[in-house]
């Protein structure tokens, strides 16, 4: 990583209070360059705290825009970090609109030419284009890196009509173990405890809302731009990484926006693509979308446009691991999406019908959902799953590229009303070790929609086809393709109630996957790596950095699997303006082998925030916790918040709610 020493401006920082319509504040942080000119503005807005949590980050880009001429402001969403106001959901409208009127204040101030840009990473992605989508006039240009354009299909909460039991709990009880947490006296003043109080007597916990909605209904069509995709106007650069869960959106959006797009998927994790954080290899980033910034938001007139629509990295085959620093691999350029130089290529299953009945546990060895860099995030061997699984195998008589998302047909009879079928694409070595290539969900009551449940007729046959997720991989000739399918992926996936698998049949069953023609294109090249000077955080270590980040149990006796999760987010750190952040959290995942009603996830955060100059220290407990049984699921939620040794807010939150189509 290269750190930017000069820059073409010398730069200025501040922190203000930007008003909204209703009186509102919003606390933003604003770099600009030093300059008598005015200069776009450029826009990032979240939820996430732009006075500690995501300090370090903000401060490797929003200078390094400034240097290079333009207005970059970093704003909290109400109710979170520093402004004010109460804390929703996620994406709500109170929150998009807000958004709208930051972009026209932005737009309006003396130092700003009146054109905006947006960008972030996951919810700073999300809301930049749902707020394009609204089309503020001043917003001009999105990047818009690890996001989604549909809420329900391909975001935390399900996957396939699923229930995505790793992430539909562990964000829910992250965001209620983030919007407990106080303002900083230090940006606020005195008035910090009368805001968080307030505050958490808002807080309801966001697993609520979404298990009540376990259809496509109008709840996910608000903020999927998918829904109508006419509606953005604004140039968007789309970025994903074939080890992020969000990546089939950056096709979508290539093939769907009216106006300039491009498209960039290279190997990374959810992580912006500069940080270097496996699996790599990284790029210059901050160069690629100051191309994209110069043309869209000052009339320069550069080359980005002439870019490939879609710019993919195809990743070499290489062995299962749990991290991988750099991929082997290379970029393609495609002039649209679909490509012409993607051809669907179909394999017909062979065999007698069989019984895919999968033990519960089936799905330990998936990986991380949101793979973040961490040493234990992706999947490791898979031939413990794909002996839980039916396996179909291809062999590769010479080198086969594949880009975009494979699709499987499987013919299937269940004699009970419901059930889910799980699909594994491996490249298998000569010596049998197994690497997960990709896979896909279908719930099966989402067989004719994601907007319904439709029971599977009992005893009945019926075809389904479902896509997997996006990728890039060679298969080099030696290796074979296996299709693993299974009826069980915990903890990914929430098993249903009477899940006793089912009966596939070879015979009208396939596996087609889109090959990719021609050569690696090595005119497509980026910059290396470059950060503006970091923000000096120190980080100690602790004892609790030593436990393993994913740790699986097994008590023979009884059947049970539990899986521990240490996400580690960020740990301890302490700020150069004395700030002391401690923050611990714990994921589990527990389950009988075979009996799905046995299925519990709990998280368990503490967060503490100290300064000793101020005597402030507070702490944020909670607990939270999903269980089931054939009707119902059942929630429970409990935060504690202290100042000093005082506990000020205490409540716990109990809730059933009835399994629809979950």
């Amino acid at each position: 990583m290269q750190i930017r020493q000069s820059f073409p401006y010398e730069t200025t920082r501040e922190d203000v209070q930007v008003p909204l319509p209703d009186g509102t504040r919003l606390y933003a942080r604003i770099w600009r360059p030093v300059t008598d000119e005015s200069v776009p503005a450029l826009l990032e807005y979240l939820p996430y705290r732009l006075s500690d949590w995501t300090a370090p980050r903000d401060w490797q880009r929003h200078p390094w825009y400034a240097g290079h001429g333009y207005a970059s402001v970093r704003v909290d969403v109400r109710g979170h970090g520093n402004s004010e106001g109460m804390p929703g959901d996620e994406y709500s409208a109170v929150e998009l609109a807000d958004g709208v009127a930051v972009v026209n204040w932005l737009a309006q101030q003396p130092w700003c030419s009146g054109k905006v840009g947006m960008f972030g990473i996951s919810w700073g992605g999300f809301n930049s284009l749902q707020i394009a989508a609204l089309a503020p006039e001043p917003l001009k240009a999105v990047v818009t890196v690890c996001s989604t354009d549909d809420r329900y299909d391909n975001d935390v909460h399900y996957m396939g009509g699923s229930v995505l039991a790793v992430d539909m709990h562990a964000w829910a009880a992250t965001m209620l173990a983030f919007v407990s947490r106080p303002p900083d006296p230090l940006f606020v003043g005195t008035d910090w405890r009368e805001m968080w109080l307030a505050r958490l007597e808002a807080v309801d916990p966001f697993i609520h809302t979404w298990l009540d909605h376990q259809t496509r209904d109008d709840y996910w069509r608000h903020g999927s731009v998918c829904e109508n995709y006419s509606a953005i106007s604004a140039a968007v650069l789309a970025v994903g990484g074939f080890h992020d869960p969000y990546r089939d959106t950056v096709l979508r959006l290539v093939e769907h926006l009216p106006g300039d797009v491009r498209g960039l998927i290279g190997p990374w994790s959810h992580q912006y693509p500069d940080r270097g954080l496996p699996p790599g290899p990284a790029i210059g980033f901050l160069q690629e979308t100051l191309r994209w910034w110069d043309h869209h938001l000052k009339g320069v007139e550069n080359d980005v446009m002439a870019e490939p629509k879609l710019r993919s990295w195809i990743s070499d085959s290489h062995r299962p691991a749990t991290v991988h620093d750099e991929l082997p691999g290379g970029w393609v350029g495609d002039p649209s999406w679909p490509s012409p130089n993607v051809t669907p290529v179909s394999y017909a299953l062979r065999g007698n019908p069989l019984i895919v009945n999968s033990p519960q546990h089936t799905g330990l060895d998936a990986g991380r959902f949101f793979p973040f860099g961490n040493d234990a995030d992706l999947p490791p061997d898979q031939r413990d799953e794909d002996a839980k699984s039916a396996c179909f195998e291809f062999e590769v008589p010479s080198a086969v590229r594949i880009l975009g998302r494979p699709r499987v047909t499987l013919r299937l009879r269940m004699d009970v009303p419901f059930g889910q079928a799980i699909a594994r694409v491996c490249d298998v070595a000569p010596d049998g070790s197994s690497t997960l290539v990709t896979r896909g969900v279908l719930n099966l009551s989402a067989r004719h929609g994601r907007d319904r449940a439709d029971a599977w007729p009992l005893g009945d046959t019926e075809d389904v086809t479902f896509d997997l997720n996006a990728i890039g991989y060679a298969f080099p000739p030696g290796h074979r393709i296996r299709l693993a399918v299974s009826s069980a992926y915990w903890p990914w996936i929430w098993p249903q109630a009477d899940s006793a698998g089912f009966v596939l049949d070879p015979a009208g069953s396939s596996l087609e996957l889109p090959f990719r023609d021609g050569d690696l294109d090595p005119e497509i090249t980026f910059a290396p790596p470059e950060h503006s000077q970091p923000l000096e955080v120190v980080y100690p270590a602790t004892l609790d950095e030593q436990r393993p980040e994913r740790l699986v149990v097994r008590d023979v006796a009884k059947g049970e699997w539990r899986l521990a999760v240490d996400p580690r987010y960020g740990g301890t750190r302490v700020y150069p303006d004395g700030l002391e952040f401690t923050e611990d959290a714990l994921e589990t995942y527990t389950i009988n082998e075979s009996d799905p009603l046995s299925a519990r996830t709990r998280s368990d955060w503490t967060i503490r925030l100290h300064r000793p100059e101020l005597a402030w220290d507070v702490r944020v407990e909670s607990r939270s916790e999903i269980t089931c049984d054939a009707a119902d699921f059942i929630t429970s939620n409990e935060v504690v918040c202290k100042d000093g040794g005082e506990v000020v807010f205490h409540r716990t939150w109990e809730k059933r709610i009835p399994r629809t189509a979950g």
